[in-house]
């Protein structure tokens, strides 16, 4: 049976450079969001000690970013954004410039390499995220989850699919059910966790679809339909994300 080594990027900086080697599930598009392209890096230069890898060997299987913020400064006052994920990543260099002192973690991403789904990696690396939380202090962990069934159902209301549970009440979304298990609880949707923007062009690139329709376009691992516009010349994709929050016991 593998052995799964899961280490800080802090403990393991040599792994740097081996964060994008695995393959995942991540769409094409999704490399578009303009502040993830901006502050992923910073986050592995600034923040190594909340990126987790978990490696099986040399090979790195699973990967996970967080960051601690102030959720609890004036203005912000514990509410968690609708802005989601993007937000989230704002506030933690806004607070990082200042000096501030940060009172919660937010997951960011938790990644599986294909191939190696279905084996409990998820949860793992999940877990391991709250234990560094808890081991540098915090009490409570805050994921705006994308949930893994959704692009199944794009055009399913994000609030309706967030509450759906099945019989055992348990969530019905797969990677939703993980937190919840977890020890997490839903508690809102962020309707604008991720906005990408692009030509018509460049959509075309990232999709292989055509994009010359008006209206909204299904595409392949999008959570909600992406809106084309080609009087206009451009598609706009509007990501809603589930908040999660995980309090972590002493």
């Amino acid at each position: 049976m593998s052995e799964i080594t899961i280490t800080t990027l802090a403990e393991r900086p040599e792994l740097a450079g081996r964060l994008w080697d695995m393959k995942d599930s991540w769409p094409a598009f999704a490399d578009h969001d303009p502040v993830a392209y901006l502050l992923y890096p910073r986050m592995v230069a600034e923040l190594p000690e909340y990126v987790l890898v978990a490696t099986d060997g040399d090979e790195v299987v699973a990967r996970g970013f967080s960051v601690p913020f102030c959720l609890h400064a004036p203005g912000r006052d514990g509410k968690l954004p609708a802005r989601g994920w993007d937000q989230v990543l704002l506030w933690t260099f806004s607070d990082l410039r200042r000096r501030a002192v940060p009172d919660t973690v937010s997951a960011i991403e938790i990644s599986v390499a294909v191939g190696r789904q279905g084996e409990g990696l998820s949860g793992r690396m999940l877990a391991a995220m709250r234990d560094n939380a808890r081991a540098r202090g915090f009490t409570e962990v805050v994921a705006p989850v994308r949930p893994s069934g959704k692009p199944a159902e794009p055009d399913a209301s994000a609030h309706e699919y967030a509450r759906r549970t099945r019989e055992d009440g348990l969530p019905y979304d797969p990677w939703l059910r993980v937190h919840v298990r977890a020890g997490g609880t839903i508690e809102s949707v962020a309707p604008l966790s991720m906005t990408i923007t692009g030509s018509l062009a460049e959509w075309r690139e990232w999709t292989g679809l055509p994009f010359d329709t008006p209206g909204p376009v299904h595409v392949p691992g999008a959570l909600v339909p992406v809106h084309c516009d080609p009087e206009q010349g451009y598609a706009v994709y509007v990501e809603p994300n589930v908040w999660v929050r995980h309090p972590l016991a002493p």
